[in-house]
């Protein structure tokens, strides 16, 4: 970004002063003040074409072209640069190493320090006092036309292998072109040296080692650096030529190295020819080190609980701390006379060389639905394989028939719970399902299959207990009237056959005899049984006392008003009744 910007300033800054260039230069031409410039004009020289800047790394080279008479005929150079836009015309200063040149081409690699400014250069032919026009102006970045040098390498042959050390395009240089080392990556092309040579490219890095080549065979190579983020390709280094040795083979030495990963489990196998006791160490480096320049030899590092062991396996995910860098893995054997061979090393990308595992699957139904729960692979738990990878899932399911073309029907998805409608009633079906991640282009098998069988049709039920429930109202609408008719039918026998009211009990003895007592007493109220004795004589003779006795006797045993205590009343009065008539 910061080279895009400062060109754009740049480029407005340039088009405004050939502006005024092209003003002042025909304002001279016409009949300007300054002779230098009349006779510039008037010249026969003609101006230098073609006008071109070659960079490499720091190295500045100027060449053009020149078409008219070479006699005596030098060239000068001017320049001029902008940091910032600005408003005010920058002055041309003399280039430095293009001063009255002779050659088409001239080194003014020290006058350029600024290499992300904007740069003009022009130039003009020169015979004693006689000068040509100034040649048209060449605008340039530095860094944007600059090609990347060619890197130092230094090889070594032993055991079977070319060991490579690469230097960077401007190792040793005060003066950088290209500041951060680390971005380079270097591109190796080798080949045999004879006449059918088949070439072959790879990657490399700083340090590294060329395996896989014949024995006793000449190899000729040459290495180029590139920064990829910038698009840039460097210049090849020159080509290098050396002789393989024979490779030693010790038995004891651990063989076909290779790592199975599955849900970021990861574990090393390798083989083992020897029949001897042999114990191994397994060592890892981190990637990044690779990158460096300096000797990464002595920053390997043992893996835990792989250390001196006598398996041919192990498991080496707790070194996996970050999933964003790289690993290089070799396994150390040691023999029962303590001679030590190392393997070839492996590398391991953690979300590259992991494999994903198919993830388990529940299946439930609810009414029409079928309803799909999915674990991601791994387990819930496991966040990387969630969030990393970010999982999509194919689900497939079917009908369970003995019709072998019923059709598989897929759906896809992101989520861990799926719906699939429209099934039939009555009908098994089956599900499995994948995960797959579109980033990384990697799939799992299939889950194992779940099959589900859906409920019966549901219409039937519905009419019985519509039929069931219309009935049932049906008779409730006849009975009810029914019902009031029978009851109304008993009230009227009931009230008139056996009446609920009873008589009072002032007329129950009606046509027997005369109450002694006008008034009914309630049981509820209650009376306080007195008698009033006045001093009057009446003269009753013994018939009538017995007359009025009985009649006393039968009100009380025709009466049911009267208490204990009235009776108690009657009897004390009949004594005093009769002690009087005495």
């Amino acid at each position: 970004m910061k080279i895009s910007s400062r060109r754009i300033v740049a480029c407005a800054a340039s088009c405004i002063l050939k502006q005024r260039e092209t003003t002042t230069a025909q304002s001279l031409c016409r009949g300007g003040s300054v002779n230098a410039a009349q006779i510039s004009c008037q010249t026969n020289l003609k101006s230098p074409q073609d006008i071109q800047v070659y960079v490499v790394n720091t190295n500045f080279t100027l060449r053009w072209n020149y078409t008219g008479n070479h006699t005596n005929v030098t060239f000068s150079a001017e320049y001029r640069w902008f940091e910032d836009f600005v408003t005010n015309e920058t002055e041309w200063k003399e280039l430095p190493g293009c001063q009255s040149v002779a050659s088409m081409e001239c080194d003014f690699s020290s006058a350029i320090t600024k290499y992300y400014d904007t740069h003009h250069v022009r130039i003009r032919a020169e015979r004693r006092e006689e000068v040509s026009p100034w040649s048209s102006i060449f605008e340039m970045i530095p860094y944007l036309i600059a090609e990347i040098g060619p890197p130092g390498i230094r090889l070594q042959s032993t055991n079977g292998v070319i060991k490579i050390k690469v230097s960077p395009p401007e190792a040793n240089q005060v003066r950088k072109m290209w500041i951060d080392d680390l971005s380079f990556k270097y591109d190796l092309v080798i080949w045999e040296n004879s006449s059918n040579a088949e070439f072959r490219s790879r990657s490399i890095f700083p340090t590294d080692i060329i395996d896989d080549l014949a024995p006793d065979t000449t190899y000729c190579l040459k290495v180029q650096a590139t920064l990829p983020l910038d698009f840039k390709e460097g210049l090849f280094s020159p080509i290098r030529c050396v002789k393989t040795t024979h490779k030693v083979n010790d038995l004891f030495c651990a063989t076909n190295v290779s790592v199975l990963a599955l849900n970021m489990k990861f574990h090393l196998h390798w083989n083992n020819q020897y029949k001897q006791h042999v114990s191994y160490n397994v060592q890892y480096l981190i990637g990044y080190l690779k990158k460096l320049h300096d000797d990464y030899s002595v920053k390997w590092l043992s893996v835990p609980g792989c250390e001196n062991i006598t398996d041919t396996e192990c498991n080496f995910s707790p070194i996996i701390a970050t999933t964003s860098g790289f690993y290089y893995l070799r396994v150390q054997a040691m023999s029962e006379y303590n001679k030590s061979c190392l393997s070839n090393e492996i590398k391991v990308d953690p979300l590259i060389t992991n494999e994903i595992g198919p993830p388990g699957v529940k299946v439930d139904i609810s009414d029409v639905l079928l309803h799909i729960q999915i674990s991601p692979p791994g387990g819930s738990e496991n966040e990387v394989m969630r969030d990393r990878y970010d999982l999509s899932y194919r689900i497939l399911y079917w009908k369970n028939s003995s019709n072998n073309e019923e059709e598989i029907k897929v759906k896809e998805l992101k989520q861990t719970i799926g719906v699939v409608s429209d099934l039939a009633p009555s009908t098994m079906y089956c599900v499995k399902v994948q995960a797959f991640s579109e980033v990384y282009n990697k799939s799992s098998h299939y889950s194992r299959e779940e099959c589900i069988k859906t409920p019966g049709d549901k219409i039937l039920p519905l009419i019985i207990l519509a039929t069931f429930v219309t009935a049932l109202i049906a008779v409730c609408l006849v009975a009810m009237p029914l019902v009031f008719a029978v009851y109304q039918a008993y009230s009227k026998i009931k009230y008139v056959f056996f009446p609920s009211c009873q008589p009072p009990l002032n007329i129950e003895g009606f046509g027997q005899q005369v109450f002694s007592t006008p008034y009914l007493i309630t049981t509820e109220e209650r009376i306080e049984n007195f008698s009033v004795i006045e001093p009057i004589v009446i003269e009753v003779n013994q018939i009538d006392f017995k007359d009025h006795k009985h009649s006393n006797q039968s009100s009380r045993d025709s009466g049911n008003y009267s208490n204990d205590d009235d009776t108690s009343g009657s009897k004390v009065s009949e004594e005093t009744l009769e002690k009087e008539i005495v």
